[in-house]
């Protein structure tokens, strides 16, 4: 294994949250020890916090990464669902409304989703990451209040982090040593900045920004015999470009979710969000509303940007530096992509390590390239979805990105009426197939050469055998 300095065979991972507890455990037994630096302090119980401003809006993890997720840390996702997170299994208890029409709901058991509020989900991840730490081989110490200020060593190799406490403590702070650094710290990373501090040129970056923003509001049903039976997803489209999304959580809670792209923000005035509910493109969920009541205040997002720094180029990384989650690859979260993500990146990083017997010169870079590939399918989807809304700069793509979307746009219309196809979409939504899944034979003749087909014109309440 490799040592460095004083860093001997140590790890830093900077951030304690998802992403940072998910690094933790795909280290465990390649390094002594690792030293998590958290700039906040974690709450008492599974409250929110203020260190994850997207908290309070709609989560969601896909059957791709549960499977990494239960490689990391097994039996987390029972663990989960014993706290109350909700099981969907697509598309049979998801209600989705396509431009064409409503979706059928085939008795598919492919795949479950879990939908469970983010503070739950941090601290079930964080409780059991903590344990695998304990029973390991490997120490872990969490800084929390502690903020990383910059990296140390040069613009070829990371040798550690400078920290300060941010709980008023004086003094100019002090260095971390370590083998490795992990920068989980999300979409607020600092990265391109400490690079410049060493004298290193930052990654290329690309951007593609649909201007979309979200308000979320909870709400619990008012008589539990009329609560719906399944999650509703209106997702926008270009001739209607405001969507909902209306899914149970824990404590038989539900969370409402607007979206809309430039210049169709959803307020967060609590009456003027319930009215806007009426203008997506169908009004199933605005007439959900009457039957439940309000939990809480209406909390708006707008960081939606699809950004991807690519770490994973030959040369782009400093050796001892490696970067997972949002901090390397972050999407528009309206799509519910980026736990998953984290996850199967986190997981890569193991298997690289693996595969390289630990931690040695180079090891971090297959990993970090590992980390891409695991992020390109939601990457490619994401871009895909929203390069339409994007700015002017942004809109242009390659030939084979154009042809991309019109065949996708093509085969998610067949997607919503046929079982074939619509399973084929399901696996690479979901994170378990890569997209060469849907140019298989069967599935590119049976979506061009098959009509078109409009979806059901009202939301089915019975579920089609397959």
């Amino acid at each position: 294994m490799a040592e460095h300095s004083n860093g001997g065979r140590t790890a830093i991972v900077i951030g304690g949250g998802l992403a940072g507890m998910l690094a933790v455990t795909a280290l465990l037994g390649h390094v002594e020890a690792i030293t998590v630096v958290e700039r906040d302090r974690y709450p008492e119980g599974r409250t929110f916090r203020k260190g994850v401003p997207q908290a309070r809006h709609l989560h969601i993890l896909l059957s791709g990464g549960q499977r990494a997720l239960e490689e990391l840390l097994p039996g987390t996702v029972a663990a989960l669902g014993e706290v109350g997170a909700r099981s969907l299994y697509l598309p049979r208890d998801l209600l989705t409304r396509t431009p064409t029409g409503w979706q059928r709901r085939f008795d598919e058991r492919r795949h479950r989703t879990l939908s469970v509020t983010r503070p739950v989900l941090d601290a079930v991840v964080r409780e059991r990451a903590l344990r695998a730490a304990a029973g390991s081989s490997t120490r872990v110490e969490v800084l929390e209040a502690t903020e990383v200020t910059g990296l140390t060593g040069d613009a070829d190799r990371v040798t550690g982090v400078r920290v300060r406490s941010r709980d008023g403590a004086r003094g100019a702070g002090r260095d971390l040593p370590a083998a490795l650094v992990v920068d989980a710290s999300g979409r607020g990373s600092r990265a391109p900045q400490w690079f410049a501090e060493l004298g290193r040129s930052a990654p290329q970056e690309e951007t593609v920004d649909a201007g979309l923003a979200y308000a979320t509001r909870m709400y619990r049903p008012k008589d539990p015999d009329t609560a719906p039976e399944v999650g509703v997803n209106v997702p926008g489209w270009p001739e209607c470009p405001r969507g909902a999304a209306y899914v149970p959580v824990e404590d038989g809670a539900w969370l409402l979710t607007l979206s809309g792209v430039r210049g169709h923000h959803p307020p967060t005035d609590a009456a003027e969000f319930t009215a806007f509910s009426a203008t997506i493109g169908d009004p199933y969920v605005h007439e959900l509303l009457a039957y439940a009541e309000p939990l809480s205040p209406v909390y708006g997002f707008h960081d939606t940007c699809n950004r991807r720094r690519h770490f994973a180029r030959p040369d782009a990384l400093p050796e001892g530096f490696l970067v997972l989650g949002d901090a390397g690859c972050t999407f528009n979260p309206v799509y519910g992509q980026g736990m998953s993500v984290a996850a199967l990146g986190a997981l890569a990083v193991r298997g690289a390590l693996d595969a390289a017997g630990g931690l040695r010169p180079g090891s971090a870079a297959a990993a970090q390239r590992a980390v891409a590939r695991a992020a390109e399918p939601a990457w490619l989807a994401a871009v895909g979805a929203d390069r339409p809304y994007a700015a002017s700069g942004q809109r242009t793509a390659r030939l084979g990105e154009r042809l991309s979307t019109w065949y996708i746009d093509r085969l998610q219309a067949r997607a919503a009426v046929d079982a074939v196809v619509g399973a084929a979409f399901r696996d690479v939504f979901c994170l378990t197939a890569p997209p060469a899944r849907l140019l298989t034979p069967r599935v590119v003749l049976r979506t061009l050469l098959l009509p078109r087909r409009p979806g059901l014109p009202a939301p089915p309440g019975t579920v089609e055998a397959l």
